[in-house]
C-alpha cells in the first residue's frame, strides 16, 4: 500500500465504529508512510459534505481497491444511523414496570 491508494475496510471493529467507520467503507491513504502497521485513511462523503472520519487503520484491516466511491460510505453511514435511532426510540418508549408484582 502507498499514499493515495483507494482502500476498503474489510472488518468491523468497535475502535473504528466509534469514529463512524464500518465494514465496507472506502477511503484513501493520506500519508506516505505507515506508522506501527497503521495507515492514516480519510473516509469522505459526496460533494461538500464533511468527511466521515480520518483515522488510523491497521494495514491488515484494509484491502486496496481500484476506485473509491463515496456513495458507498453514505449508504453504510445511513444504515448505522437508522439502526441507532431505532434502538434509541425503543429505549425511550419502555413501559413503566415499577408497579409490576411477581
Amino acid at each position: 500500500m502507498k499514499m493515495m491508494d483507494c482502500v476498503e475496510v474489510i472488518v468491523e471493529k468497535r475502535s473504528y465504529a466509534r469514529d463512524g467507520v464500518h465494514l465496507g467503507m472506502q477511503g484513501w491513504i493520506c500519508l506516505e508512510q505507515r506508522t506501527e502497521g497503521y495507515w492514516l485513511v480519510n473516509f469522505p462523503q459526496c460533494g461538500e459534505k464533511e468527511d466521515i472520519a480520518e483515522i488510523s487503520i491497521k494495514e491488515e484491516d484494509l484491502k486496496v481497491i481500484p476506485v473509491m466511491n463515496a456513495i458507498v460510505n453514505e449508504r453504510i453511514k445511513a444504515q448505522f444511523e437508522s439502526e441507532t435511532s431505532s434502538v434509541k426510540s425503543f429505549v425511550v418508549g419502555c413501559d413503566d414496570l415499577s408497579g409490576y408484582m411477581i
